[in-house]
C-alpha cells in the first residue's frame, strides 16, 4: 500500500475531532478488511490484516493452521488491487463508528441523570408523544407523562423532568415528565438558591398535575425561613414556578417531625383544632370547626388526598358536631346495653354492659351532651 494511504491521515483526523481513539479505529478497519479479504476469489480461509500506524501500510497475511488450530504456515497474500477495496471500506467502518461514537457519547452526556431538569423546544406532538430538542438530542414525552389539558405548541420552551435515559441501538432516547413530582423540586432548586446549597430542604412533596401541589420544606439553619426563600421577595420565586408549570396552585408548608403538628401543617389552609393518632391502622383523625369542614376536605377531596400523600397518613377528617354525633351514638348503645349500678361509696354510675369503667353521672351528663337519654 505504501505510504500514499490518503486516507490515513483522515483516520487520524476523524479520530481527534470526533473523540474516538486512532486504535478503535484501526481495529475496525482490520476485523472490516479481513472480511471484505475473504469475500475475494481464492482467499485463504483463515487471515488477519496489519495496518501500520506510522506509514498506513495494509498487508493481509494469509494462515495454515492444524488439526489442534496451530499455525503450521503464513504468507503475505496482500491481493494487488486491496488499496482500492481498503479505501472503500474504510469508508464504511469510519463512518459507522462516527456514528456508533457520537451516540455513546450523546449517551454518556445524559447517563446518570435521571432527576435532572431539562429545556426543550417542542418538534412535534401527536397524540401518543410530544418531541423536545434538547439541543444535540431529542426527548420523548409520552402521553402519559403529559399534564392534562397542557398543549405545547410548537416552538414553544417547555422545561422537564427526565425520568429515564434509555440506550437503544438508534442512539440514546431520552424520557421525559411533565406530571412528576420530582419537576416542583428541581424548578425550586433552580429558582431558590437555599435548596441548591443545600440550606433549605423539601422534604415531601404530593402533586396532582395541573391543579395543585403541596410542599414540605425544612430549614437547616435557624436564621434562614424556608417559607420566606421558597416564595421570595413579592413572592417572585413561586410565580416563576408556577408561571412554568402554567398555574398549578403551589402550597408551601413546614415540614415537621411530630406527626401531629405535619397533618395540621399539611392541612392548610385550614385551621385544624386537633389530631388524634392511630399508628396501628396508619390513621390520623383531624378534628375541625364545623365552618373549617369544607376548607380542609377541598374541592372534590383534593385537599385532604394532598395532605394524606405528604404525611404518609390516612386522614379522617371530621367536625366538632360530627364527631359530637358519633360520640351521643356511642353512649346511645352502651345504655340501651348497660345498667345503673350503686358503686362502695354509694354513688350510683353507669356500667356498660361489654364492661369497662364505670361512668359517673357528671361524667355521662357531660359526655351526652345531657341528651334525652337519660329521662
Amino acid at each position: 500500500m505504501g505510504n500514499n494511504f490518503d486516507f490515513f491521515e483522515a483516520i487520524n483526523q476523524i479520530a481527534q475531532d470526533k473523540g474516538i481513539s486512532v486504535d478503535t479505529l484501526l481495529d475496525a478497519l482490520a476485523n472490516a478488511l479481513v472480511a471484505a479479504y475473504k469475500r475475494l476469489p481464492n482467499a485463504a480461509e483463515e487471515a488477519f490484516v496489519t495496518i501500520d500506524s506510522d506509514s498506513g501500510e495494509i498487508k493481509v497475511y494469509g494462515q495454515e493452521l492444524d488439526e489442534y488450530g496451530n499455525v503450521v504456515r503464513e504468507w503475505d497474500d496482500t491481493p494487488a488491487d486491496f488499496g482500492r477495496i481498503a479505501a472503500q471500506t474504510a469508508k464504511q467502518v469510519i463512518s459507522q463508528r462516527i456514528r456508533d461514537a457520537e451516540r455513546d457519547l450523546k449517551y454518556q452526556e445524559y447517563a446518570g441523570r435521571e432527576g435532572d431538569i431539562v429545556t426543550g423546544i417542542v418538534q412535534q406532538s401527536d397524540n401518543r408523544y410530544t418531541l423536545l430538542d434538547l439541543g444535540k438530542i431529542e426527548a420523548l414525552l409520552p402521553q402519559a407523562e403529559q399534564v392534562p389539558f397542557e398543549r405545547y405548541e410548537h416552538g414553544s420552551r417547555v422545561k422537564a423532568y427526565i425520568v429515564e435515559v434509555r440506550k437503544t441501538t438508534k442512539g440514546p432516547q431520552i424520557v421525559v415528565s411533565r406530571t412528576h413530582p420530582g419537576l416542583i423540586k428541581g424548578l425550586f432548586e433552580l429558582e431558590v438558591p437555599e435548596i441548591a446549597n443545600g440550606v433549605v430542604e423539601i422534604k415531601a412533596c404530593a402533586r396532582e398535575p395541573g391543579h395543585r401541589t403541596k410542599m414540605a420544606v425544612w430549614s437547616n439553619d435557624q436564621n434562614v425561613d424556608p417559607l420566606g426563600a421558597c416564595v421570595g421577595p413579592r413572592g417572585a420565586r413561586v410565580r416563576m414556578v408556577t408561571g412554568e408549570l402554567r398555574g398549578e396552585r403551589v402550597d408551601i408548608i413546614h415540614f415537621s417531625t411530630d406527626p401531629v403538628e405535619f397533618v395540621i401543617q399539611a392541612l392548610q389552609p385550614a385551621v385544624v383544632r386537633e389530631v388524634q393518632l392511630d399508628e396501628a391502622s396508619g390513621t390520623a383523625v383531624a378534628v375541625v370547626d364545623d365552618s373549617q369542614l369544607s376548607l380542609a376536605i377541598g374541592k372534590e377531596g383534593q385537599n385532604a388526598r394532598l395532605a394524606a400523600r405528604l404525611t404518609g397518613w390516612r386522614i379522617d377528617i371530621k367536625s366538632d358536631s360530627q364527631l359530637r354525633d358519633e360520640e351521643r351514638g356511642i353512649f346511645a348503645t352502651a345504655w340501651a346495653e348497660g345498667e345503673w349500678i350503686e358503686n362502695e361509696q354509694g354513688e350510683m354510675v353507669f356500667q356498660p354492659a361489654g364492661g369497662g369503667n364505670p361512668i359517673s353521672l357528671a361524667e355521662w351528663e357531660e359526655l351526652s351532651g345531657k341528651s334525652d337519654l337519660s329521662e
